[in-house]
């Protein structure tokens, strides 16, 4: 077990991207459907609360209950807290919402991997929690 790459977190990233997109997708037919088939204003709040809380739900849940999420599974990561156990469901909602402030800077808390000594996130170190690499076994 390793800390893992920056590259195999974006990685990761872009697998869940792919399965979020999806899912926001799902979660906005009911809205068209309100709508008699018309598309969504942008600026409605329900709408972005929402599409919010489904990926607050996908990342939460997944991080709170399995320590991983699907991306995170092809890429054998995991976050851990510092004794190396699954988060906690506060530990998993500190890190979401750190994690958007991760990116408000063009990504400067993903970046900041490179210069941190223990190679650690913004997002990693506000919520006590890391993302660890498991290469395969032989």
């Amino acid at each position: 077990m390793t800390n893992t790459s920056l590259r195999r977190r974006f990685g990761a990233i872009l697998y869940d991207s792919l399965l979020v997109l999806a899912l926001l997708f799902l979660a906005t037919l009911p809205f068209i459907g309100m709508r008699s088939g018309e598309s969504v204003e942008p600026a409605t709040t329900l709408h972005q609360l929402t599409l919010l809380f489904v990926v607050y739900v996908f990342f939460v849940g997944f991080w709170s209950g399995y320590g991983r999420t699907l991306g995170m599974q092809s890429w054998r990561l995991r976050i851990e807290t510092a004794d190396g156990a699954k988060p906690s469901y506060a530990a998993a909602s500190l890190r979401f919402f750190a994690a958007i402030l991760s990116w408000l800077p063009v990504g400067l808390g993903f970046w900041w991997q490179l210069w941190d000594a223990d190679r650690l996130t913004w997002h990693d170190r506000i919520s006590g929690t890391r993302l660890r690499y498991y290469p395969k076994t032989e």
